[in-house]
């Protein structure tokens, strides 16, 4: 089994989190990534999820994106509001005509940690109370971490489905933090997906994203400020 999407290859251009309220910080993202515009201020929110469901279903019409985007448009103020930094939704093709899809996103909290050791041995400890949680210390390019995957089942009421009768779905979640190494904080990189199918497929893409994260500041170039893709 093979996931196209746009076979998960690497855009390799840095996504750069252009944030005030935390410092550098930047990875490389599969092409299939379409970021939701969280830092979009309220008055042009809905042009540009507007622009965002263009984007997202380039094949579509006007009525499939003028309905959707309402939909993104509060979804982006709900990851804005949350204080996420970037937040994208990957759709890819599974070679097969049918769609596997997952949400992206990353933030920042504060840390109260003195150094990144502490820091990953803490979280490491807590998550690992939950024995529902595969967490475990891992060693990125960018200094030390902490992965946490679960897996978990939900239960979609009868109202929401097609046949009119209650369903479960299993769901899967990666989160990895990574703690800044010369500031107190703590990135939180955070992909949750239905498409078990694809688990393992998705997992990989997961890893391979961690692999580019950089806290280096982004070049600036003359007359212009660093942007994200």
């Amino acid at each position: 089994m093979n996931v196209s999407t746009n076979n998960l290859k690497s855009s390799g251009i840095p996504t750069v989190i252009d944030d005030p309220a935390i410092p550098p910080l930047q990875f490389v993202a599969p092409e299939g990534f379409h970021a939701l515009p969280v830092d979009a201020d309220s008055d042009t929110r809905i042009l540009a999820a507007t622009a965002f469901t263009r984007e997202l279903f380039p094949e579509g019409n006007v009525h499939l994106w003028e309905s959707a985007a309402p939909f993104y448009a509060g979804l982006t103020e709900v990851f804005a509001d949350s204080g996420l930094a970037y937040s994208a939704m990957g759709v890819f093709g599974d070679g097969h005509g049918g769609v596997v899809h997952f949400s992206f996103t990353v933030g920042a909290i504060v840390s109260p940690y003195a150094t990144s050791d502490e820091a990953t041995e803490a979280i490491g400890r807590s998550l690992g109370r939950d024995p529902g949680n595969d967490s475990r210390r891992i060693i990125l390019p960018c200094g030390p971490a902490v992965s946490n995957i679960s897996v978990r089942e939900i239960t979609i009421g009868a109202e929401l489905t097609a046949t009119g009768d209650e369903a479960r779905l299993l769901t899967g979640q990666i989160q990895v933090f990574v703690p800044f190494p010369n500031a107190p904080y703590i990135a939180v990189f955070t992909l949750d997906t239905a498409a078990m199918e694809y688990w393992g497929e998705i997992c990989d893409m997961t890893a391979a994203i961690l692999e580019t994260v950089s806290f280096e500041p982004a070049p600036r170039h003359a007359g212009n400020d660093a942007t994200g893709n």
